[in-house]
């Protein structure tokens, strides 16, 4: 492995909706966009929802591509039995929007190709498909979920590894703050890693908090602040 903290797991430090409460969600609203949530996913029921999703070509550099409702389901149940992995249901204005995982690099392959750090958190983000193009709606829902991950004090660097093909994510990543580190060749694809620092990120939002890239590259409203987000019970 890349880091000598192998031993380290989710239970030995702080989390916000790791290992919460049934029913607790992170929510926060968007002026002019609405209310999203994130909550924990759950393997069973949100299996039909998540497999129409993970099963559409458009989706396919998620891996999961022709596989059943029934191998979702345990997919995402073997996720939950993990200290290390979790998966959550994004939700906005209470419809379904988006498949959100994080995990611990030095706990996945990804850690055996690149210098881990005390604090980083890797994740992946599937956006639910749309009936017609949503200006900004991609954007925004990364800003959110960059609050969420933040508001954990453990993280300090969030990590993304998409596919180098998957030319769109690489470019939304790079829009909303994240920056470029090196090609990676891991076992399933070549990617390109990209990082988010806790300090950038407050940097961009302290610079102005009002105006950041959107999905197209045009300028559009975005979240005030990294701590706006709470934690509720349903």
């Amino acid at each position: 492995m890349a880091t000598d903290r192998t031993d380290r797991t989710a239970a030995d430090r702080p989390a916000v909706d790791h290992r919460s409460p049934d029913g607790a969600r992170f929510e926060r609203t968007v002026p002019g966009f609405g209310t999203v949530t994130v909550r924990p996913l759950d393997a069973a029921a949100d299996a039909e929802v998540v497999h129409a999703w993970v099963d559409d070509e458009r989706a396919r550099f998620w891996g999961m591509v022709g596989r059943t409702r029934e191998q979702v389901r345990e997919t995402y149940e073997f996720v939950d039995s993990l200290e290390t992995h979790h998966a959550y249901l994004v939700r906005h204005d209470g419809a379904p929007a988006a498949l959100f995982q994080t995990y611990l690099p030095e706990h996945d392959p990804l850690g055996e190709h690149y210098p881990v750090q005390d604090g980083d958190l890797g994740v992946h983000l599937l956006v639910a498909p749309a009936d017609a193009p949503r200006r900004g709606y991609t954007h925004h829902l990364i800003a959110v979920l960059i609050a969420f991950l933040f508001a954990d004090p453990y993280v300090r660097r969030i990590v993304a590894e998409p596919d180098v093909r998957n030319d769109k994510s690489v470019a939304r990543l790079l829009r909303s703050g994240f920056e470029p580190g090196p090609q990676l060749d891991l076992a399933e694809k070549r990617a390109q890693l990209v990082l988010l620092t806790r300090d950038r990120a407050e940097a961009l939002a302290a610079a102005d908090p009002r105006v950041v890239a959107g999905d197209d590259g045009d300028l559009v409203a975005a979240p005030d602040g990294l701590a706006a987000g709470r934690l509720v019970q349903n």
